[in-house]
């Protein structure tokens, strides 16, 4: 048993904003990745750019904005080098997958069983 004065790590914990980075890409061929970290794990890391020409990085990263124009009206990719098209911080645990129908569902701070045969940790 732990007694503490004043917050306790979990009130700390669950008090934190933008707890999650989300993080979305898309391949030539179509296929959707979903990068999720959890910020407050020790060893959080998130890869914002990939090796390459500064000139194609993404230059305005910051805690806790979100960015959802990786691509132009054209569906090109505007910055070579960044890693995730779309990236949202949020306190609340989403659970993203693809119904029956095809269809990209966000379920709420409920946990959600993937299927191994169907996805990927590329």
């Amino acid at each position: 048993m732990s007694n503490y004065i004043g917050y306790t790590p979990d009130l700390i914990l669950n008090a934190l904003s933008d707890k999650f980075f989300y993080g979305m890409r898309r391949t030539d061929d179509g296929e959707l990745f979903l990068t999720k970290v959890d910020l407050s794990k020790k060893d959080a890391a998130i890869n914002i750019n990939n090796p390459g020409d500064a000139e194609e990085n993404f230059p305005n990263f910051q805690s806790g904005q979100n960015f959802y124009e990786g691509r132009d009206t054209n569906h090109e990719i505007i910055y070579d080098n960044l890693n995730n098209e779309q990236f949202l911080w949020e306190d609340s645990n989403i659970f993203f997958y693809v119904n029956s129908e095809g269809e990209l569902v966000a379920r709420f701070n409920e946990s959600y069983t993937y299927d191994d045969t169907v996805s990927s940790n590329g």
